[in-house]
């Protein structure tokens, strides 16, 4: 196995760049999430990956193997990559046995050989008793298992995965989530994974790459992307946060409780910066900061309390019990993060 070089990768349809300079090494076995909204350029990416487009311009390496660049295209077959697909992709006049079997049917592998590999991918997803039944008998769950398992069957060094929970209920996404987390483990395959849910890809991923409008916009581990975002946008597209005008020392990101009640003084120096205040660092006390309540939503186990600031800034904020609207509180904040100016 290898990492995944994607040097300058850009893909244009006409004078349309969807996919713009991406540069971006996948460490091997890393289980990466490429996470953005609609038409961010996410599934071309991974499309190109796969060898299904061509790219415009750049280089795609697998270790020290050119893959694509404007003058080299491997197919898909040669790449010693996989596939899932969101709309699973089944064969409905093949058995699941026979489904699973066809990437080792092309690959010439015959007899006792292609049915133990075919038996060993049906144990992998717990799927055995299910050999000889059609697609149409089964969950929509046990058709992504079935289509995993077809992916995994060649035993690929990159699993690719184009949204696969996108069809799925509430319930049975998180069964596959675990289902996913268990299959990387075994396998030991290098994943890259499309999503545009947020919170599907922080608890599946090892790594995120946050697309926005063909671009890279930040690549870390889950909980840096949570904790240090770049910018404005990538803090406000992973999880829920405010994002504060406040008078801050430019040389300073991480902010404590007596920098940023500090900043809301008229007498500070500092020029304004974009503060991200996540809800969690926002504490409802006797003394602090004024604040009125906007509207209160119960979400089970805590309350999301939206605030207006005096200054009219708005914030998040949790809390443990309810509070009424329009209701004048105060409140403290402990911890915060400056953010890239725009």
């Amino acid at each position: 196995m290898a990492e995944l070089k994607l040097e300058q990768l850009s893909k244009a349809f006409g004078d349309q760049t969807v996919v713009r300079d991406i540069n971006l090494t996948i460490p091997q076995g890393a289980f990466t999430a490429l996470l953005g909204p609609s038409g961010c350029g996410k599934t071309t990416t991974l499309r190109i990956l796969a060898g299904l487009e061509q790219l415009s311009g750049g280089r795609l390496l697998l270790g020290d193997k050119l893959l694509a660049d404007k003058m080299t295209h491997t197919p898909p077959e040669l790449r010693d990559m996989g596939m899932v697909f969101q709309s699973y992709a089944l064969w409905p006049h093949m058995t699941v046995a026979e489904n699973i079997g066809y990437p080792l049917k092309l690959r010439k592998v015959k007899g006792a050989a292609r049915q133990k590999q075919v038996m060993d991918a049906l144990d992998l997803v717990e799927l055995g008793a299910y050999a000889d039944r059609s697609p149409q008998e089964l969950s929509g769950g046990q058709r992504q298992r079935v289509a995993l398992a077809r992916c995994l069957v060649s035993e690929p060094k990159v699993v690719l995965l184009d949204e696969p929970l996108a069809n799925l209920d509430r319930h049975l996404r998180a069964t596959m989530e675990q289902t996913f987390r268990d299959f990387h483990r075994r396998t030991g395959a290098t994943f890259v994974y499309v999503t545009h849910d947020q919170a599907e890809a922080m608890a599946l991923a090892s790594h995120i790459a946050v697309m926005h409008k063909g671009e890279l916009m930040q690549w870390g581990a889950p909980r840096d992307l949570y904790l240090r975002p770049q910018n404005a946008w990538v803090a406000s597209f992973i999880g829920k946060g405010s994002i504060l005008s406040l008078a801050i020392a430019a040389d300073i990101q991480h902010l404590d409780n007596q920098i940023l009640h500090g900043s809301f003084s008229h007498q500070t120096p500092y020029a304004m910066q974009p503060v991200l205040v996540r809800p969690e660092h926002v504490q409802v006390a006797d003394t602090g900061l004024s604040a009125r309540v906007e509207s209160c939503i119960y979400q089970g186990e805590r309350y999301l309390v939206d605030l207006r600031l005096h200054d009219g800034q708005q914030l998040t904020a949790f809390h443990h019990s309810a509070l009424q609207q329009q209701q004048d509180i105060c409140v403290r904040l402990h911890q915060g993060w400056r953010l890239e100016a725009a």
